[in-house]
């Protein structure tokens, strides 16, 4: 039913990651899928932001998140499920659509923080994932 999953990330919040992780290494066994995990550095924002860090700020930070992405993948046992890493730049939902659908992924995985009461039922991030995704979204509840 799925031959490539994605796994997007926030290596600041291992709590979550690591129960949607378990998920995906899960469903990606059982369904014999290959597995991708991503990692997203998120943008400046306004343009005027990104005047303030020094020239090359991107570069080292997407080295430095790539690094943290091959640990977090092998302290976690997806290196042996063959997981690949990815690391991207831009609005975190824009780029998770965008790698799911790069990758060719028919199904994403993904953490979701225990809603506040402005969000409802999930985060902005997931929220946006599970309405515009064009693959199956599974959500799994950070508890």
């Amino acid at each position: 039913m799925f031959s490539a999953i994605l796994l997007p990330i926030d290596l600041e919040d291992d709590g979550g990651a690591a129960r949607a992780a378990e998920a995906a290494l899960r469903l990606a066994r059982q369904e014999d899928a290959k597995l991708h995990v991503l990692s997203v550095l998120p943008d400046f924002g306004m343009s005027i932001v990104g005047s303030y860090f020094k020239k090359g700020f991107e570069r080292e930070a997407t080295a430095e998140a790539e690094t943290k992405l091959n640990a977090w993948i092998a302290d976690h046992g997806l290196d042996a499920a063959g997981a690949t890493p990815h690391v991207a730049h831009g609005k975190i939902y824009d780029e998770i659509i965008h790698a799911a659908d790069a990758f060719g992924c028919d199904a994403i995985v993904m953490g979701a923080h225990r809603p506040e009461l402005q969000d409802y039922l999930l985060g902005p991030n997931a929220a946006r994932v599970v309405r515009h995704a064009k693959q199956s979204v599974f959500v799994v509840r950070d508890v």
